[in-house]
């Protein structure tokens, strides 16, 4: 594969040249030493890449034409939302590289009783940049959508309609749920419609916000005896609710 890069707007048609500015220029120029000639791959993150030649170098800019454009879809088969409340410090960062990479379409940063991070307009932005980085490494052409922060309660009502929604709760701290066992997720996803995953702050959900969700018809998920931090189990379920989509 050769090495890909974002461009925005998308090339409108064939045999166009284009040009790149911003971290994608200087990706281009300043860490990867392109020189005139040297082919890549662009993408423009709404499903499509595009074979394209270097025409010529700038200070802050990159002239590329464009040969050829495909649909490339390397999607999961059914939409997956994760919503999590997100950790402090550059954890989630980490945490949107691994979501894009296991094929999330969209991450909601959930406020909750506990939050610890707000998840202002700024930051999102920056996790934006994260999401494009991360495509261009696991070859995703969609970009993952990062959603305004949703408070809790108002996310469990805009999802009533989603057939699969599943949330991490340790079994211990709330005996009376109904509990799915990660292996039976297979059985549980089964069918068509998106499939809706949360995972709440340090020190989980509390036992209200819990027992909304299952008002709600939410499922439980108990990720087993061991306390994870919010962006190991964020992405433990991601991973096995993935499969398990794939192999249902």
């Amino acid at each position: 594969m050769t090495d890909r890069y974002f461009v925005c707007p998308p090339p409108r048609e064939d045999k166009e040249d284009v040009v790149l500015e911003g971290p994608e220029a200087h990706h281009l120029i300043h860490v990867m030493r392109a020189r005139a000639g040297q082919r890549v791959t662009l993408f423009d993150g709404e499903g499509c890449e595009y074979e394209a030649e270097i025409r010529q170098i700038g200070r802050a800019d990159v002239r590329l034409a464009v040969h050829c454009r495909s649909e490339v879809d390397r999607e999961l088969s059914r939409e997956l939302v994760l919503a999590v409340a997100l950790p402090k410090a550059d954890r989630h960062k980490w945490l949107v590289e691994k979501a894009v990479e296991l094929g999330v379409a969209r991450l909601v940063p959930l406020i909750t009783h506990r939050s610890v991070v707000a998840a202002p307009t700024k930051m999102l932005h920056r996790l934006g940049r994260g999401v494009i980085e991360a495509s261009k490494q696991c070859g995703r052409n969609r970009l993952m959508e990062i959603a305004p922060a949703q408070p809790w309660h108002e996310f469990v009502e805009a999802t009533r309609a989603v057939p699969h929604r599943w949330l991490a709760h340790p079994a211990g701290a709330a005996p009376e749920v109904a509990w799915r066992a990660p292996v039976d997720l297979a059985g549980a996803t089964a069918g068509a419609g998106a499939i809706v995953l949360a995972v709440g702050p340090e020190g989980g959900f509390t036992s209200e916000e819990v027992a909304s969700a299952m008002a709600a018809g939410w499922g439980a998920v108990d990720l087993g005896p061991r306390i994870l931090r919010v962006e190991t189990a964020a992405i433990a379920l991601v991973a096995l609710v993935a499969l398990a989509a794939r192999l249902a």
